[in-house]
């Protein structure tokens, strides 16, 4: 796998004493091609498609398509110049920029016919790359030290864990079979006790009923001895008749026969016949203790008309004389209408409900039932323990089982990253890298955390597929998509985020230093080593 720092390793190599004479070519001709363009011999274009005369070459007239017969004029839009660059590194310019007036060569071959002033500066640049890459190869090789010793401390704990795994799937075989034991204790406690707590409460509800069916015989007493005005130990029609909130039918008409109807169908009734009744009695009835005061006709006062104000002298004219009032008076008028009777509404009838007995909290258990409750929920805590235990068992389990079935690299060099987490503090926010679990953003004075990725999967070029995470599905952007994080990983001597940027909305970029990267340079083509182009 090819890095990037280790890429201009083989630049270290250059020879210290470069020749100051170049073997002879056409200007413009890598070393490489030296062949294809022999003094004195007809040249073919290089891409085959006409031959012409050697003396061609370099004419200021493009003769070949693909610009090989001008390598040193810029007649060929589409030609291209070598720069020899002797003690640096040789590259490749348009031809387009040959004698432009700008010095493109650090050895300044391409402005041989401008009047530039181009000094050479090949050597000098290529000394300070040289002290350059001699920093990145020492880098490099240290990292690559300490990329061994993790892998050799990746391979001896993922050893570990896996070994790690078969003992707790052995542990959880023993702990299902416990848990299911403590299930059986458990459920042969709790029958026991289910059927104690329900005579309890059975015990006690039936309690309540006595007590309620005791308050409601006493309520039928009195409410038959207030019915029985004459004392003569029955209620009559006529009696009964007197509590007009008993009309079955609500018309505001308590008949004769609606009464009959009620006691059963006879014109009187003694307490036992009343008891059979009592229940439809009972929900509407109200006691004469509480039934409203009546108030005659003839003691209200009658509604003044409008001309009524002139039997007041001044400062006698009553203060709440205004149309509501006038209106009361009115409704009050069609009442004295429609019936001579005494005026009379009724409440609403005073409805017996459980708060209005006195029925207390349920009594404790008795010894017997608390001592078959102790012995159950002593059963339920020790399964829920047990069942507590097996799930953390079988978490950890997982999470083992996750992180060796990973993907740490060829040689689990990358191991070492899981589970760790890394910052990065800017001016504004802390960057938070966790390698094969998430990516995370913080404003720095104070605010709350914003995903920016989940782990996905390596990203990288083809044979370099470990040079690049790829995290995904963070929080979604105000009307736009979800977040997501590239991390480009370096060769470093350290872990760490060197750098954070957002290269577009939503989308963002880290530097990752690791030694895991690092590569071995003996491992490069020795061929690289040299400067072949003199």
């Amino acid at each position: 796998m090819a890095m990037a720092c280790q890429s201009f390793i083989p630049l270290l190599f250059l020879s210290a004493a470069v020749s100051a004479v170049e073997v002879q070519r056409p200007r413009g001709v890598p070393l490489s091609k030296k062949h294809f363009y022999v003094e004195g011999k007809p040249f073919t274009c290089l891409d085959g498609s006409r031959t012409i005369p050697f003396d061609r070459i370099n004419d200021d007239y493009c003769d070949c398509q693909d610009g090989s017969d001008e390598p040193g004029t810029p007649a060929c839009p589409n030609g291209s110049f070598h720069c020899t660059n002797a003690g640096h590194r040789p590259v490749f310019i348009p031809s387009s920029r040959i004698n432009d007036g700008v010095c493109d060569c650090c050895d300044a071959t391409d402005e041989f016919n401008s009047g530039a002033s181009c000094p050479n500066t090949c050597r000098e640049l290529g000394r300070k790359e040289k002290e350059s890459l001699q920093k990145l190869a020492e880098i490099a090789k240290e990292g690559f030290l300490l990329k061994q010793q993790l892998i050799q401390e990746a391979k001896r704990g993922l050893e570990e864990k896996k070994a790690k795994v078969l003992e707790l799937e052995a542990s959880k075989k023993q702990l299902e079979e416990m848990v299911e034991a403590l299930r059986t204790v458990k459920e042969t406690a709790e029958e026991p006790e289910k059927e104690a707590k329900e005579r309890h409460l059975k015990a006690w509800e039936d309690q309540k009923a006595a007590v309620h069916a005791e308050k409601d015989k006493a309520r039928m007493v009195e409410v038959f001895l207030e019915l029985d005005d004459d004392g003569d130990g029955f209620i009559s029609l006529p009696e009964l008749q007197t509590h007009s909130e008993l009309d079955t039918d609500s018309d505001g008409s308590f008949t004769e026969t609606e009464a009959q109807a009620l006691l059963g169908g006879v014109d009187k009734a003694d307490a036992a016949a009343f008891e059979a009744v009592w229940k439809d009695v009972k929900e509407k009835y109200i006691s004469e203790a509480q039934a409203p005061v009546e108030t005659p006709h003839e003691e209200m006062r009658e509604p003044l008309a409008d001309n009524d104000s002139e039997h007041y002298s001044e400062g006698e004219i009553p203060e709440e004389d205004d149309e509501d009032d006038q209106d009361e008076a009115d409704e009050e008028e069609e009442d004295d209408d429609d019936s001579d009777e005494t005026d009379y509404i009724s409440p609403p009838p005073v409805q017996e409900t459980k708060d209005d007995e006195d029925e207390g909290t349920m009594p404790p258990y008795d010894e017997e039932t608390q001592n078959l409750i102790d012995a159950a929920q002593k059963a339920r805590e020790q399964f829920d323990e047990g069942e507590r235990a097996l799930r953390e068992l079988d978490d950890q389990k997982n999470n083992l089982e996750k992180e060796t079935s990973s993907d740490f690299g060829p040689s689990a060099e990358f191991a070492y990253l899981y589970s760790q987490c890394y910052d990065l503090i800017t001016s504004e926010y802390i960057y938070r890298l966790c390698p094969f679990n998430r990516v995370s953003q913080k404003p720095k004075h104070g605010g709350s955390e914003t995903s920016l990725g989940s782990w996905g999967h390596w990203d990288g070029p083809e044979g370099n597929v470990y040079a690049v995470m790829k995290y995904e599905n963070g929080m979604g952007c105000w009307q736009g998509p979800n977040r997501f994080t590239t991390v480009k990983l370096k060769c470093g001597q350290e872990t760490a985020v060197i750098s954070t940027t957002e290269p577009s909305r939503c989308e963002y970029l880290m530097e990752f230093t690791t030694p895991a990267l690092c590569q071995d340079p003996n491992t490069l083509d020795p061929m690289l080593h040299k400067h072949t182009e003199l």
